[in-house]
């Protein structure tokens, strides 16, 4: 075989691997970023667009009468933000708070099916960005009970790994915003472990 010839059948199956990736990914659909963490020995996700900022936890000022959920108050640059605890909203077992726990300062604005509040969710550790195809979702109604369902978009699957996709409306969606009590009620002695970003 001439070496024009062997270049032309090389460029061909050059070629047709290429176009097989091509078909793969359209097959598999367009891809969307997830921010995974860890809660209860279980990796959870968000749309990374929502997530606007992690942070390290910082001392937390308690809310009197505030929902169960509400762990306190936080001043982020001089602005007021509620931190609720994702544990206790979806009902799991709770643990005490490490130097992995984190912060994340989510917002879902009133387009996007939200009250445009910046609210912190308490999570247990940050992990990783996964990219999921939408072949790799699958529906929560065919894994979750009835309870946990109400919070979760479905399940995504990558690299043998199991995650709950959270639906962020039904969290973000607060009738009303806490407000902060005059004098200082700080929870160091739990949830206070110090400012800083991630």
């Amino acid at each position: 075989m001439s070496t024009r010839r062997r270049f032309a059948q090389r460029a061909a199956e050059a070629a047709q691997r290429r176009g097989a990736i091509a078909r793969r990914a359209v097959e598999r659909g367009a891809r969307s970023e997830f921010l995974a963490f860890r809660m209860a020995e279980e990796i959870y996700a968000v749309p990374i667009a929502y997530v606007k900022e992690i942070l390290k936890l910082p001392p937390l000022t308690e809310v009197p009468r505030a929902p169960p959920d509400v762990l306190g108050v936080i001043s982020v640059r001089g602005r007021i933000v509620t931190v609720r605890d994702l544990r206790r909203r979806l009902r799991l077992t709770e643990a005490p708070v490490t130097r992995r726990s984190r912060i994340l300062l989510a917002e879902l604005l009133p387009e996007q099916g939200g009250s445009g509040e910046r609210v912190g969710l308490f999570v247990d550790e940050v992990l990783n960005v996964y990219r999921l195809a939408e072949a790799e979702i699958e529906s929560a109604a065919n894994v979750l009970g009835s309870e946990l369902a109400e919070y979760v978009a479905g399940i995504g699957r990558q690299g043998g790994e199991m995650i709950i996709l959270i639906d962020l409306k039904p969290i973000l969606a607060v009738a009303g915003k806490p407000q902060p009590p005059r004098g200082p009620a700080m929870l160091g002695t739990r949830y206070g472990t110090g400012g800083g970003a991630f």
